[in-house]
């Protein structure tokens, strides 16, 4: 049956737009990351994060796992890195960008997202610069348990910037490190980071090179900033029985190792293909033998095997240890108390009608319509 042509045309009921009572995403900003740190302590934080890592690698089949998408400049790099099992998705944003120092800015800023895989529905929103320090510092120490030499008590630190604090009590910590062989070109990065470790239970001493410090060390760690493929580590600094823990070459075009050094050592990497491209490694051919860290910690696979073994942890940071971290974040932002709710996700009672939103009264107007704005004039065809 055909309605008349003046019939008036009677629009669809569309159910109100009521707001849910509580917004469904958890942000943690960095007074709040600095408040669960200093709450709990960054030694426990360390550990605490060291753990849940440890316990994802054991479940590395269970992870979605690939390489990180980076965007590449003259300037630096930024990197989105996602990773999900059966229950979370997580990714990071993450940069870096050597020179931002001389601009006020760190090198290296991050923020990630937790969120629900049967929904997609984002739980938390996170702060990750200072998250980052602590899980690569907490990667480090791991890796270092398993592959330096047992009762190792000295270790040269090259490059002391932002990261150098936290390698430095990881590795007092976890591993037992208590004399520290500082280098880095800037020396008032060095001065800054024994002033800031005074009363921690390290011996510092500030070396005049990297030979210098290198000299005599258990373990070296390598963290500097600099986007350029760079020797900073040659095979005539290299002891039988080092373990090398490289974290700075984490892009296409920026290594710390001299080859020479890869080349005459058992080398250890977070995951394959993303370190093939990034790592130090970048440099050996495509058959160079590699070993993933996650076979040594299941049992599948040797880590140090003998006392004067050269080891090297490629360590480019992985996504996986970023998803331990942010549940970290999760529970201990939850057990304190720490943290805002804020509305990142539309609420409605009808998710179908986004439009809705628009049009909705909003509690504080009265009876006011909001309004959308004028319309604009028809455009007739030329």
């Amino acid at each position: 049956m055909t309605a008349p042509a003046n019939a008036a045309i009677t629009a669809p009921t569309v159910a109100p737009m009521t707001r849910q009572p509580q917004p469904t995403t958890v942000y943690i900003g960095v007074p709040d990351m600095v408040r669960i740190i200093r709450h709990l302590g960054l030694s426990a934080c360390i550990a605490e994060v060291a753990e849940r890592i440890e316990a994802h690698f054991l479940r590395w089949t269970q992870f979605d796992k690939s390489a990180r998408l980076a965007c590449h400049s003259t300037a630096g790099v930024i990197e989105l890195m996602p990773i999900a099992d059966a229950h979370e998705f997580a990714f990071k944003y993450v940069n870096g960008h050597p020179g931002n120092t001389r601009l006020g800015l760190p090198t290296v800023m991050a923020f990630g997202v937790l969120a629900d895989v049967d929904t997609g529905l984002p739980r938390l929103l996170c702060e990750l610069t200072l998250v980052t320090a602590i899980r690569t510092a907490a990667t480090s120490a791991l890796a270092a348990q398993r592959l330096a030499r047992p009762g190792s008590r000295c270790m040269a630190l090259i490059g002391n910037g932002a990261q150098s604090e936290f390698q430095a009590i990881a590795f007092r910590d976890l591993v037992g490190i208590r004399e520290l062989r500082l280098f880095d070109l800037d020396r008032a990065a060095s001065l800054k980071l024994a002033a800031n470790l005074a009363g921690q239970g390290l011996a510092v001493v500030i070396c005049a090179s990297t030979a210098d410090a290198v000299r005599g060390a258990d373990i070296v760690t390598t963290v500097t900033a600099d986007k350029s493929l760079a020797t900073i580590i040659t095979p005539e600094m290299v002891e039988p029985g080092m373990h090398f823990n490289a974290v700075g070459g984490d892009c296409p075009g920026k290594t710390e190792l001299h080859r020479g050094v890869l080349a005459a050592a058992s080398v250890f990497v977070e995951f394959e293909p993303q370190t093939r491209i990034e790592g130090d490694i970048q440099q050996m051919p495509a058959d160079f033998p590699v070993t993933e860290f996650w076979r040594v910690l299941s049992g599948e696979q040797p880590g140090r095997s003998h006392a004067a073994q050269v080891t090297v942890f490629d360590s480019v940071g992985f996504a996986l240890e970023d998803h331990a971290a942010l549940g970290f974040v999760r529970d201990a932002a939850a057990e304190l108390g720490i943290g805002d709710c804020v509305e990142l996700v539309p609420q409605s009672a009808n998710p179908k009608n986004l439009f809705g939103l628009l049009t909705a009264v909003a509690p504080d107007a009265g009876n006011m319509a909001p309004s959308l704005g004028p319309v604009p004039p028809a455009r007739l065809p030329a």
